[in-house]
């Protein structure tokens, strides 16, 4: 069966040509073209070495905490015998080499190791107090949001052009100086006023929903204040531009206004630093949670540091680390999809 196509060259002359197979270069090239498909790859690459260097860093640092794992568990009058039966249960008394790679080999099967101090597994210790972190970190991180974005933009509305210049100039140095204090000082501070002074709030535990307030406060205040500031500039950008005066002159009502035209144009600038204070977020929980006694990762770690319990303490800093760039993917993954512009692709112009 001929399936190619005759053709005319010149009088009494035919040509065959042979058939065109079907091209799908076009299609392939629209695929690999496609800025999700970009996005992807790059963010793949990221969260692949990212792991890679918390898992390595992890195992190399950690070991350096001055003290004996084996001491601190069987104090001060164990025999050199029994510190040494200890070491090896331990799996101390392997080579560096071959501990790394038994470490990885079992986290790759979702293993975090056992505990030196309980002889429990390190996961199902984490299993115990995540949830309490995550309480903390997450209801945060929804009140910086909610926080920041709406007193920012109050602010920058009330001093467009320039009007109200004693608020921009009050707003700035008070916001500045809580975003500068350091989160345990903030605890501390709270403290005393709230639960000394006037004790309004249990000063740690969680016992109650009240006790979880306090921590918030001290963990989201400085965030909050950082983000405020950032929104209150882009929303006075915001405002001058074209399509915001067009919006104004068609004296259109300020909920319409500033919601639904201001609003998505700060989004992704207050996501975008939100995305870069998670994980400063979630490491300040763990050190608010020592001030408050609050039953979460920080008090565990803090014991697990005393007692050189290596295990738990590696086990604590992946799974955070893991969190915080998972939280942070997931906020490119939003921002994409507000603004494609950050997925990286081309202008077609």
């Amino acid at each position: 069966m001929n399936t190619g196509v005759t053709a005319r060259t010149g009088p009494g002359q035919m040509l065959e040509t042979p058939a065109q197979e079907p091209r799908h270069d076009g299609r392939w090239r629209a695929r690999f073209s496609n800025p999700w498909f970009g996005f992807a790859a790059r963010r793949l690459g990221g969260v692949i070495l990212s792991v890679f260097l918390l898992v390595t860093l992890t195992f190399l640092i950690v070991p350096l905490i001055p003290g004996d794992p084996a001491r601190a568990i069987a104090g001060t009058d164990a025999t050199p015998d029994t510190l040494a039966r200890l070491r090896e249960t331990m799996g101390l008394d392997q080579p560096m080499p071959v501990r790394f790679l038994d470490y990885v080999s079992s986290l790759m099967q979702f293993d975090l190791g056992t505990s030196f101090r309980f002889n429990d597994p390190v996961t199902a210790i984490i299993a115990s107090k995540l949830p309490y972190t995550a309480q903390l970190a997450f209801t945060a991180i929804i009140v910086v949001l909610l926080v920041s974005t709406s007193t920012g933009m109050a602010v920058g509305i009330l001093t467009r052009g320039g009007r109200r210049r004693w608020l921009d100039l009050l707003f700035g140095n008070v916001a500045g100086f809580l975003a500068s204090l350091p989160g345990y000082v903030t605890a501390t501070l709270l403290v005393v006023a709230f639960a000394i002074m006037v004790p309004i709030f249990p000063a740690g535990g969680a016992d109650s929903i009240s006790a979880l307030v306090l921590p918030t406060l001290a963990l989201a205040l400085g965030p909050t204040c950082a983000v405020a500031r950032v929104v209150r500039q882009e929303t006075a950008t915001v405002l001058e531009q074209d399509y915001m005066r067009t919006a104004r002159g068609r004296r259109l009502p300020p909920m319409r206004l500033y919601l639904r035209h201001a609003l998505p144009n700060l989004l992704t600038s207050t996501l975008t630093l939100t995305g870069l204070i998670l994980a400063s977020l979630l490491g300040g929980a763990i050190i608010i949670e020592t001030v408050f006694n609050y039953p979460g990762l920080g008090n565990e770690i803090i014991q697990a540091i005393i007692y050189r319990d290596y295990p738990v303490i590696q086990g604590i800093i992946v799974v955070v680390g893991l969190i915080a760039t998972i939280l942070n993917l997931l906020v490119d993954v939003v921002l994409g999809i507000i603004d494609p512009r950050t997925l990286g692709a081309k202008s077609n112009g």
